[in-house]
């Protein structure tokens, strides 16, 4: 398997008239001197004369004009849906309370079962989902700033301290006051393996952080960067490093136990890939699906570059619909090369 270009994913996108990709880039077609949306509805060119470019102004800088079916000059359905979903998003971050799915859905003058399908389509979570959500992430901000936890909890909106313990211990990875306090310390090791050098890094709960990369120092920092408290830890954890060693040189199932953060939605797509069986793929379409967000396509791809445990939710079994390789978070090489140790295992 190899990686698509830049091109052949645009290409693919046009021949598939997928709305998703209107406003990232036109094609224009040199024999009718007209440029399109990708979604457009007319006949498709021939591939020999399209030409893609970053937006309608440039089109028209070199040339073409603009096709008078698709109006790519104009704001796209597809952009005015996601424009009017980030306006309610942020109606649900603002306000001193939730509101309703009656509320959101009288602004965006649709029907609160439509809101509710659209709201999902486009960031993957429920407007409920997505309140819950964001109010853990103010709980986590307050907690650095409040004077004690319950001022913490009260800021950000809960109404109790047990819905906020409730909520945000499991994304915190750790107590409101213990994260409060920054007191979440991570042990870590770097270590070889077949894909070069591999940092494993551990809290009290589990494991935290599966990271490939040819830096020590540059591993260190990156972990560094997402935990206050880290201290290497070569000897406390050969039972760690040799069960992810395990994992990549074999592909088998990870037992360890895990202490990894994310957003609701990002958890639900990581709880898809580590169901994929070794030596089989599935597409970030597939998994879009497999958590009832079949139009979330461009986010589950950002959360798999957002997995924190390479190989231990193994990321590297989601590809692109036509076979292509898609993105890989530590390097295409090395997504080739666990695809092909999983072929031959499978």
């Amino acid at each position: 398997m190899r990686a698509m270009t830049r091109d052949e994913e645009r290409w693919a996108a046009v021949c598939a008239r997928d709305a998703g990709f209107d406003g990232a880039f036109v094609f224009a077609v040199k024999t009718t001197g007209i440029f399109c949306r990708p979604s457009c509805g007319a006949r498709r060119p021939l591939r020999r004369n399209v030409r893609f470019y970053e937006s309608p102004a440039i089109a028209q800088l070199s040339g073409f004009r603009a096709c008078k079916r698709c109006k790519p000059l104009g704001v796209s359905a597809r952009e005015a849906r996601t424009a009017l979903v980030t306006r309610l998003c942020r109606l649900i971050e603002v306000g001193d309370r939730e509101p309703t799915l009656d509320e959101l859905a009288a602004v965006a003058k649709w029907s609160p079962f439509h809101l509710q399908r659209v709201f999902k389509a486009e960031t993957g979570l429920s407007p409920k989902q997505y309140a819950l959500a964001h109010r853990g992430e103010r709980f986590k901000s307050s907690l650095r700033s409040a004077r004690t936890v319950t001022e913490a909890v009260y800021e950000s909106g809960f109404g109790s301290s047990s819905r906020a313990y409730e909520q945000a211990t499991s994304k915190l990875g750790a107590s409101p006051r213990r994260f409060r306090s920054g007191d979440v310390r991570v042990r870590f090791t770097i270590a070889d393996c077949s894909l070069g050098r591999v940092l494993i890094g551990v809290t009290a709960k589990g494991l935290c952080a599966v990271s490939f990369g040819d830096s020590d120092a540059r591993l260190e920092r990156e972990l560094a960067s997402r935990f206050k408290h880290v201290e290497r830890d070569d000897q406390g954890l050969t039972r760690f490093v040799r069960q992810v060693i395990a994992t990549i040189d074999t592909g088998a199932r990870s037992t360890l136990p895990l202490d990894i953060r994310g957003t609701v939605f990002q958890h639900r797509v990581w709880q898809a890939i580590a169901k994929i069986p070794r030596g089989e793929t599935r597409s970030y379409a597939a998994i879009a699906k497999a958590i009832d967000a079949p139009k979330s396509v461009r986010a589950v791809a950002q959360a798999c570059g957002a997995n924190p445990t390479a190989v231990v939710i193994p990321c590297h079994r989601v590809v692109a619909s036509d076979g292509g390789l898609g993105g890989y978070r530590w390097g295409l090489e090395r997504k080739r090369r666990l695809l092909a140790g999983d072929a031959r295992r499978g």
